[in-house]
């Protein structure tokens, strides 16, 4: 496994949750250089990139998310955080990071993913 999502649990609507996202030692090195993004996916539904954060530092959101979470990156530490406030039933999924390319195409193979469930 390249990337280690975690965080997840159950939430009432309204309330928080962090997650964070560690690229193994194996892709380590090409971490830095890498747009890095968080994706969600529920049962049936294609995995959907929500937030993304570039080398450079600058972030991207859907509008569904903005306002609400928070992408952010340590390099040193070869990680990649979201910060989700507001949770609301809508986002319940499985939350995966990876790199990505403009566009939204993924880069790396996926790893293991975290699940938010949030309750109404």
């Amino acid at each position: 496994v390249q990337l280690q999502a975690s965080g997840g649990g159950l939430v009432q609507a309204g309330g928080s949750l962090r997650l964070s996202c560690v690229a193994s030692r194996s892709i380590s090195s090409v971490f830095n250089p890498n747009h890095m993004g968080w994706y969600r996916q529920v049962p049936g539904k294609e995995r959907e990139l929500i937030a993304g954060i570039t080398s450079g530092g600058v972030t991207h959101y859907t509008d569904s998310v903005r306002g609400r979470f928070t992408i952010s990156r340590n390099n040193g530490r070869k990680t990649v955080y979201l910060q989700m406030n507001s949770l609301k039933p809508e986002d319940t999924a499985v939350y995966y990071c990876n790199a990505y390319r403009p566009g939204g195409t993924y880069v790396w193979d996926w790893g293991q993913g975290t699940q938010v469930t949030v309750s109404s």
